[in-house]
């Protein structure tokens, strides 16, 4: 009787270059089996997986957490991609309680089987990192709320994971399954998301096989990914490019965009507007100037420091946001998050156990809360939220005294 549980397969030969590719289910045990079996029978002298650097280490080191440096993530502005890392990982914790198998089981095996038998581990898909960058700024504005309203209600949702998301996992990485729902409707999160995935991904195979001995590479996939990197792999191989050729688009898939030059005066637009409109109202009266100097501390103070009590911040880091946000706010150069955050960690300084522990802390709601560092990275996004939205609302305050 033919084999049910076998994932698809597809075998391209590309000269002496043979590569077989399998299409696997991320929550299957059957997928797992059938890594270890195809490796096991000793056809292969090389697995190329579907992780990047940073997923593996993830997948080889569950304690690499324990070794962050918190401050450093603040200062570099990594704290929302540590955050929907986190998110990410919640959701998967979420399913494998559910399930009983862990999404990404059959990397896993494919990493040990490797190890196992000796042989090369290609780890070709792009950073995570960088593919999350890449969505955030090639969809809408104003499709971002939604993006990031999805994520965080994958976390606080208590919700069992539905049948229809344990189906999407089958299909693609727990990533894939978080923007399904956007991604089938949204060309714009399509094309990094799987598109440009799929390209990176032949590339990099293209890479390793370059100059080396002839071999047949295992390519383990989800299945979702199997079409389109099939594609491009053929593609490749009826146009061979130069090694720099594919050197230069592996790297142009690795570009995060850079904020337009308007867009990076626009803090600065927005500080001279209000002090131009502290100026005006001094020249029209001094107590308007007064009352819009008041109205900005207290609208972008008491906003950033709301965000700071839905985070249950100390008493002080609120008192010490409440402070610092309207004047981080005409100071592009710091945010209120940064100074909140700071003020967090130096009075809840998170110990050992909160960092070994966070992973499975995230995997719960209330865990955000508990969890030190975790609290910490939602006492910085929540009051840089409520200091951008303090800085909108005031200013619009002040225009219409003043024009209104």
């Amino acid at each position: 009787m033919p084999d049910t549980t076998a994932g698809p397969r597809q075998v391209i030969d590309q000269g002496e270059t043979r590569y077989t590719l399998l299409g696997t289910a991320h929550v299957s045990r059957a997928s797992a089996d059938e890594v270890r079996e195809m490796i096991r029978s000793g056809d292969f002298d090389a697995v190329a997986i579907e992780l990047c650097p940073t997923r593996y280490q993830s997948a080889t080191q569950p304690d690499a957490m324990a070794k962050m440096d918190l401050f450093q993530v603040l200062r570099q502005g990594k704290a929302g991609m540590v955050a929907a890392s986190l998110a990410l990982g919640a959701f998967q914790q979420r399913v494998a309680e559910q399930s009983g198998v862990t999404p990404g089981a059959e990397m896993q095996m494919a990493i040990k089987e490797t190890k196992r038998a000796d042989l090369p581990l290609y780890l070709v898909d792009r950073d995570i990192g960088v593919t999350l960058k890449r969505i955030y700024h090639n969809v809408p504005w104003w499709q971002r709320m939604s993006l990031i309203s999805g994520l965080l209600g994958s976390v606080v949702s208590r919700k069992k994971v539905s049948s229809e998301e344990i189906e999407r996992l089958k299909e693609g990485d727990v990533l894939e399954s978080t923007f399904a729902e956007f991604a089938e409707q949204s060309e714009s999160l399509y094309a990094p998301l799987i598109r440009e995935r799929d390209r990176y991904m032949a590339l990099r195979l293209r890479e390793e096989v370059a100059g080396k001995a002839p071999r047949h590479i295992l390519v383990v996939v989800g299945a979702g990914h199997m079409k389109g990197l099939g594609e491009h792999l053929q593609a490749l191989g009826q146009q061979p490019p130069s090694a720099e050729a594919i050197d230069e688009e592996r790297r142009s898939l690795e570009v995060t965009p850079q904020r337009s030059k308007l867009w990076k005066a626009l803090p600065w637009v927005i500080v001279a507007l209000v002090l131009t409109g502290f100026a005006i109202g001094f020249s029209r009266d001094t107590g308007l100037g007064w009352s819009l100097v008041g109205e900005w501390f207290l609208i972008n103070g008491a906003l950033s420091a709301f965000g700071t009590v839905i985070a249950l911040a100390h008493p002080l880091t609120i008192i010490a946001t409440f402070i610092a946000a309207p004047l981080t706010s005409l100071n592009p150069t710091i945010g209120a998050g940064f100074v909140a955050a700071g003020v967090e960690l130096a009075l809840r300084r998170p110990t050992v156990g909160d960092f070994s522990r966070l992973r499975h802390d995230v995997s719960a709601p209330r865990g955000w809360w508990k969890n030190r560092v975790a609290r910490t990275l939602l006492v910085f996004l929540l009051a840089t939220l409520g200091s951008a939205a303090g800085t909108w609302i005031a200013g619009l305050r002040i225009a219409g005294q003043l024009f209104g």
